[in-house]
This record gives C-alpha cells, structure tokens and sequence, in this order.
C-alpha cells in the first residue's frame, strides 16, 4: 500500500471537498439553466403561434390569403432570432401561406392522412424545435367525427406551424456552462492558496521537527527545533526541546558511566587473567592429584586385596577341615571381617571410578528373577541371624530375561539391603519389582525396598547421598561403613538411566525406590510348557508371616498349582495334596523335636514335603531330611529354587522305560564353528556335538573358507574378531561362493557394546548368539534353522543357585558353561591358567611401556577365554578394559585396571589350585 505525505494528504483533503460540491453545484446550475433555456424557448414560441392562430383566423376564413401573408412576414420579421419559418395550412393540408419558401416544408407538414392537431403540438428535428396549432373557427359550432361521445369540439379550420431554432438557446447554454467551469476553476485556485497556506503554516514546522529528531536519531544530540510556530505546535517544538536537552544530558552520565566502567572492567581484566594463570596451575596440580589419588587407590587396591584375598581363601579351605566349634566360630568371623574389608575397598575403588567417569557398564542378557534371588539369599543369612523376615515379590508382568548390566544391578540391590538390615532390628524388609513403562524392546522396573528400621529424620535426608556422610556420629560408631554405599548406588542408578528417591520416617522405616530402564531380550523367552508337569497338582501352602506368604503365593499363581493356604497347619483345609510347603518363622533356633513331630503330621497329607527355612537353621538340614522332609530351601522362597525342587520330584516319580531315546536328540545339522580361541571352540564343539548331526571346528577364517569352498554347510557360527581376516569379512567372502549364498551365518562374540547385535545384523549376519553361550539359546538357534519336521528334545535348565558374579572361581558357572561335563570345565579351565602367564607377562610389559601396540585383541581373546571358565570377576573386568579401548580410552590411563587385572590373574590362581589338586589326585 502507497504511503502518501502529510502534505498529500492534506492537500487532497482540502481540494478533494471543494472540488466535489463545486462539480456538484455547476452540474446543478448548469443543468438547472438548460432546462430553463428551453422552457423560455417553448414559451417564446407559444406566444408567437397562439396569437397569430386567432389572427389568422378572418383571412383563412374569408380566403384573404394575402392578409395571412403578410401577418405570418411580419411576425417572422419581428422573432427572425428564433423563428425559421412561419407556415399555415389549411383543412385539407394544403400550405396556404408561407414566411421563407426556402426552408423544408415536408418537416412543417402533417403527413398525409394525419388528422389535423387539436392542441398544441411539439416536434424536435435536430437543431429545431417544430410547433403546430389549429386554427379554430369561433362563430360555427360542429361536431367532429373523432370526438368521443357526448364531447363538442369545434372544427378546425387549419394550422400554424412555426420552426423555432435551437442553436441559440444551445449557445446560451455553452455560455452558462462556460462561466460555470470558469466559477469552479476560480473556488479551486482560492482552495490551493489556503491548502497552500496552510500546509505551509502546519506541514512546514512538522517537516523541521521530523528532521530534528532524525538527527537526535543519528546521535547529533546539539539539534534543535527553530522557527516561530503556534499554538500546540509551538507546545511540541518546546516537548522536542526538552527531550533533546534530556538525551543530552542522559547521554553525558551514560559516556561517564561506560568510561568508569570501562575503566573497572580492564582492572577486572587484568585481575581475571592473573585469576586464569592461577586456576591453570591449580587445574594442574588438580590433575596431577587425581592422578596420584587414582594412583593410590589402585596401588592399594592391589596391595591390600592381594593378602586380602589370600586371608580370605585359606580361611575358606581351613573350614573345611576337622575344627572345634571355638576354631570355627573364630574363623567364621575372620571370614565376614575379610569380606567386610573387601567390600569397603571395592566401594572405594567404584567410587574413584564413577568419579573418574571411568566406570563402564555392561549390556548382556541375564536372567532377571535369579539375578534378583542370588543377593537376597547373599544378604539374608546376616537379616535372619537379626530375626528379620526377608521378602522378594516380583510381580508377574516382569519379564525374565532382559539385557543389562548384572552386576550393577546386584551392586544397588546389596547397597540398599545391606542398609535395610542394618539399620532394622525387628520387623520385615520386603523387595517389591515391578514394571512401569513397556515398550517392543525396553522396560522400565522399579524395585522397592522397605523396612520397619530406625528411620531417617529430615536433617538427615538432605546429607544421605553424600558421600562419606552417614545419618550421624552415632549410628557411624554403632554400625560401622565407609558412608559411600549410597552415593555409589545412586551414580549407578543415574550411569542406568534410571532414578532413586526414598521415604522415611523416624521410627517408622524407610522406602526406597530406583527405577532403571532395561532391554528386552527376544532371543531368550520361557519355555511355555515348563510348568506342564505341575498340571492338576494341588500345594499345600503354610506359612505365619503375612508378607512372606503374599510374596510366594502371587509367585505360585502363575502356575497351574491348586493351592491351599493357611497360616498354621491347623488351619489347614483336610485332604490329600501333591506337594506340602511349610515355612518356619525366622527365630533364633528352631526346635527340631516340634519339626520332627510337623514332619509326622504332614506325611499323612502330602508325599513330598518342602520346608522353607531361615538361612541358619540350614545345618540341620540333613537331619531334617532324615526325619522325613523331601528337602529344605533357605527363604525367602525364589521360584528358580523351588519349581527345580519339584520339577525334580516329579521326574523320580517317572519310570524310566528302556525305550526312552538318548538325550539330547540330534539335529541332522552340518555345523560349522569358527574361533581363534582355541578353549572356545572347544567349548563350542561339545556343546554341538551333542545336538547336531556332523560337527566342523576351525580355528581361523582362512581355514573356514578353504572348507567351505569345498563343502556344502547348514549353518555356520562366526567369531568376530580374528586376526588377519575378521568375522565380518569372511561372511562376506563366503556369501560369495554359489553353494553358500544362502546358508545361514550366525555373529558369536563376546562384544556387549550398545546396539552391537543391530549392527552384525545390518552388517550381513543372519542372527546372534553372545558369549558365553547358553545352552538354551544355543538349542532354540539350532531348532530355528533345523529342516522341517526335525526338532530337538526340550532342554533342561540346571536347576541352583543363580551365577555368583563377584568370586574369582565359580566352579558352579563353569561347570553349567561346559554342559555339565567335569572333565571338559577342568580342561578349559587349565587352558585359560596356561594363557594367563602370558597375559601377565604382556600387562606387565604395557605398565612399564604404555607406546606398546594395542592390546585389544589380546583382551578380546582372553574375554572370550573367560566367558567359558567360570571366572566372573575377571571376565568383567576384561569387559570394562575392552569397552574402554573400543571407546578411545588411552592405554595409560588404564593403569588401575591393568593392576586390577594383575591382582585377580593371582586370585583365579590361587582359587583354582584345590580343583587341579583334586583332578590330579583323581588321575594317580
């Protein structure tokens, strides 16, 4: 849109009304006048024909046709201005006389035919203006014969028609119309002088004032607004003035203030750059002391756990020699001294991690429920000997096998109930686990902890995670630790992804809630007719604490069990039950004469009875399997530990035919396993050869190709990283031969990295099986590229105690990594002790030289060695090394790891010394 002036605009709103009524009166006038004009023609020409019709009247009459002449020539005569020409008919239409023959007579005669006027008539012809009356006999009296009935009319003896001209009445009217523009040209140059005047008066002062402040505007602050004005203009020329002077003076305090502030920011410069030279020799010598500190921890790390854990394993293999129960009571306690000792230097060693940043975590599957069961039955020996009752409820909806990091998981799990149980002295301490959000491939679970303890007072709360702060003085000196057990936990929680709060009060216990989120693992999923065998079986259920038996019974309801419950056995609905479950409430010493007596009482009702008892009455556990009992389980019940129980009744009440196949069932399989590490593919080769048909072990790329060229497969399993050719590449190069664009290749490593299995997958690989393999996940590959019709037997999981994931030697893991085979576990076991001298060597060597090459792949191989001896600690810790070099972390800044690693080469050792003994005992 145009934007016009303030000297436009008013010079259209003072011509644009002058002009407009001046248009509208002319147009008035002028039109007013024209019309008059020719009502006074009209007029002029009536008083010219009507006389001369009567006077006319005696010569038509009396045919004295020279006395009409000469009338008609002197009336003509007299308006020659307006009158053309004068004519008179007669009745018959003939022209009798005339006052100029020159003109068109046809225009002043009737047509033929036409009935002569009876009034007066007007005709326009051009520039002429025609009018005709009759001329009328007064002395004879006649009726024409066109009059309407009962209307006289006198016969006409005639008529007169004159042409009038126009011309000069149109003349006149130019005239008119002249004057009447000149008269509005006049008022419109009147208007400009005034517009003129006044925009000159207005638009001029307003024009200096919109300079000035454009000026003012520029910074030219001196302007000002000059000249004589009235009225309110002159009010804001003053107003600009003033502002001006204002901006001046404003403008000269703001310059004083910027040159002194100016001043103190380059004294403040100065100051700041000798602040900076500072603080970068104190970042310096900050740096320097965080690396002495994590010099220190490490070194003492390994210097006091060294002698640590040598204290600890002899006084574990003296208890199992012919002691007095003084001799054992005291070597008990050096033992929890020991371990008490080694779990305040772990805590000091994770918290200069976390600190660090240093501390990775892990992205393996695990099952959840027997990593959960494996720290309760861990911690509640110490709450049962308190009389503390122990609950674990995990609801149903919480899935079992997901992906994460296990043992972090156990390390906020022990934190967390290690507090609960020492800061309760009567009562209960419930786990609750359930699942908040769900999505395709991620969980979020929520574990509960609460106790009915001392409670924490609201001063207290705002300093519990802090590190080395407890509640107060006093409960430091009761109960003893290092005060850094929640400031780890929570730095784990957050490392998860997850979130920890808490509620307490005094004397009312305290809650504590973290939430982490957790990956789905679709390749394991539970077997949907394990609990076949228990269809149509009724349990019997009893048990006298509320929350134990609310605990176990939602674990019983996802089974087919009919289950009856009470809380004492006289309570109990008579009849026959298939299995009994009794628990006995955790108290300093059960009686067995009463036991003896239960066990009496319940043998009549059930064949297979189980007792759920505290964590110290488990040394008479024989003796009450001898008064009758089916077995005992350490409570708080665990579903692992309890359906292996009666999966394992319920198979010794199966005879066993002759017929019965030999487990496990072959596949007709042509597999491939291609490892450089020669103890894993031993493992691999064993695990196959018992589920598949024909069994092929390389131990480098080079050689599975070179077979494959030659050979047909159905299935290859693929290490990852190899040297010369990796894992990938000799998919690739297999992909490539015609008989083998199709056969399945699948990734086995030991990789946990974020979204490793993603990129294998992407990478060309047509599944995944992570290491250390299970035998579960191993069967359901195997059946998911068997041919059709083929299917394996269904395996069975090792019933016992979950994987304890921080002991240098777990014979138990190792045994269930070797397919229950003793013979190949011990061989595997003496590989990975032949490989750590040289890993010693190597590390050793890296210490005193960090420009070494990388020693990633020499990590890997022993990761891998480690997934299949049952040596967890150092397997995670060779986890943590590998994920730090993958991430870019330098080789010397590793040195608290390497010693570590060092410190636990001698640990496995020492551990593993009794199971060589006894194999070597075994072969003399």
């Amino acid at each position: 849109m145009t934007k016009y002036s303030l000297r436009a605009r008013m010079m259209i709103l003072i011509l644009a009304p002058t002009l407009l009524i001046g248009l509208l009166l002319s147009a008035f006038f002028v039109i007013h006048r024209y019309n008059e004009l020719q009502n006074q023609l009209v007029n002029a020409g009536k008083s010219i024909i009507e006389p001369l019709a009567v006077s006319t009247e005696q010569g038509l009459a009396y045919g004295d046709r020279q006395s009409v002449q000469n009338f008609i020539n002197l009336l003509h005569r007299h308006h020659s201005e307006i009158v053309r020409g004068i004519s008179v008919f007669d009745a018959a239409n003939h022209l009798l006389a005339s006052s100029n023959y020159q003109q068109n007579l046809q225009q002043l005669q009737l047509p033929a035919d036409t009935a002569l006027p009876q009034s007066l008539t007007l005709e326009r012809h051009g520039g002429s203006l025609v009018m005709r009356t009759p001329i009328i006999n007064e002395t004879e009296q006649s009726v024409t014969q066109t009059a309407a009935p009962g209307i006289s009319q006198r016969a006409a003896m005639g008529y007169i028609a004159i042409e009038l001209d126009l011309d000069s009445v149109r003349l006149q009217q130019y005239k008119e119309a002249f004057l009447s523009t000149l008269l509005l040209l006049l008022c419109l140059c009147i208007a400009v002088l005034f517009a003129y005047r006044l925009m000159r008066d207005v638009t001029g002062p307003i024009r200096n004032m919109v300079s000035t402040v454009d000026r003012i505007r520029r910074g030219q602050l001196d302007s000002r607004v000059e000249g004589f004005m009235l009225g309110e203009l002159d009010m804001l020329k003053n107003g600009i003035n003033s502002m001006a002077m204002s901006l001046t003076a404003y403008h000269e305090e703001m310059q004083q203030s910027i040159d002194q502030a100016t001043s103190d920011l380059r004294e403040t410069l100065e100051q700041m750059e000798i602040q900076n030279v500072e603080l970068d020799l104190a970042k310096k010598r900050a740096q320097e002391a965080v690396r002495i500190k994590s010099e220190f921890l490490a070194n003492m790390s390994h210097e006091l756990r060294t002698p640590l854990n040598g204290v600890i394993g002899f006084t574990r293999q003296t208890l199992k020699t012919p002691l007095s129960p003084t001799q054992r009571d005291y070597l008990q306690t050096i033992e929890r001294s020991g371990n008490h000792l080694l779990s305040i230097i772990n805590d000091v060693l994770d918290f200069s991690k976390l600190e660090a940043g240093k501390l990775l975590l892990e992205t393996i599957p695990f099952a959840l429920r027997a990593n959960l069961d494996e720290v309760v039955v861990l911690l509640a020996h110490t709450a049962h000997e308190k009389g503390l009752e122990v609950t674990l409820n995990v609801q149903h909806e919480v899935p079992e096998y997901v992906i994460g990091d296990p043992l972090r998981l156990q390390q906020v799990m022990t934190n967390l109930l290690g507090n609960a149980i020492k800061f309760t002295e009567n009562g209960n301490i419930d786990i609750r686990v359930e699942k908040r959000d769900d999505h395709y491939d991620q969980i979020m679970l929520e574990v509960q902890i609460q106790d009915t303890g001392i409670g924490i007072s609201a001063l207290q709360q705002s300093q519990l995670f802090q590190a080395f702060r407890q509640a107060d003085a006093s409960i430091t000196r009761r109960h003893g630790g290092t005060g850094l057990g929640l400031i780890i936990t929570q730095k784990l929680v957050k490392e998860m992804g997850g979130d920890i709060n808490f509620h307490s009060q005094i004397n009312q216990g305290s809650t504590f809630r973290f939430s982490i989120p957790l990956q789905l693992n679709h390749l394991a999923s539970p077997d949907p007719h394990q609990y076949d065998y228990l269809l149509n079986k009724r349990l019997a259920y009893v048990e006298s604490n509320a929350a134990s038996a609310r605990a176990t019974l939602d674990m019983l309801d996802t089974t087919p069990l009919r289950v009856a419950y009470s809380q004492t056995l006289d309570q109990l609905p008579a009849g026959l039950y298939d299995f009994l479950l009794l628990g006995k409430p955790v108290q300093p010493r059960l009686s067995l004469l009463e036991i003896k007596r239960e066990l009496v009482r319940t043998s009549k009702m059930a064949p297979c009875v189980i007792l759920a008892l505290p964590c110290q009455a488990q040394v008479d556990a024989e003796q009450i399997k001898k008064m009758g009992a089916y077995a005992c389980l350490a409570k708080p019940v665990s579903s692992g530990r309890l359906f292996a129980l009666l999966c394992e009744q319920q198979l010794q009440q199966v005879p066993i035919s002759a017929d019965t196949p030999p487990l496990p069932f072959c596949l007709p399989l042509k597999v491939m396993a291609v490892d450089d590490n020669p103890a894993n593919l031993k493992l691999i080769g064993a695990l196959l050869r018992e589920r598949v048909g024909h069994t092929v072990l390389c131990e480098n790329a080079r050689e599975a190709i070179a077979y494959a060229r030659l050979h047909s497969l159905d299935l290859i399993l693929m290490d990852i990283q190899m040297p010369e050719i990796d894992g990938l590449r000799a998919a690739e190069l297999i992909r490539q031969l015609p008989q083998h664009q199709r056969t399945p290749i699948v990734a086995v490593t030991a990789h946990t990295l974020e979204n490793q299995q993603q990129h294998l997958l992407a990478s060309g690989m047509d599944d995944y099986l992570p290491k250390p393999i299970d035998e579960a996940m191993l069967q359901q590959l195997l059946a998911r590229y068997a041919p059709a019709g083929s299917s394996p037997h269904p395996a069975t999981e090792p019933s016992g105690l979950p994987d304890r994931q921080d002991i240098s030697l777990d014979w138990q893991q190792a045994l269930r990594q070797a397919a229950e085979k003793p013979d190949l576990a011990l061989s595997l076991l003496k590989m990975l002790l032949n490989a750590l001298e040289d890993i010693r060597t190597e590390v050793e060597l890296l210490l005193s030289d960090p420009e070494r090459p990388s020693p990633l792949p020499m990590i890997h191989k022993l990761h891998g060695s480690c997934c299949y001896s049952g040596v967890p600690r150092l397997k995670r810790l060779c986890a943590d090394i590998e994920r730090q070099l993958h991430s870019g972390v330098a080789v010397s800044e590793l040195e608290p790891e390497w010693l570590e690693m060092l410190d636990e080469i001698e640990n496995v050792k020492l551990a593993a010394e009794p199971f060589l003994e006894s194999a070597t005992a075994a072969e003399k």
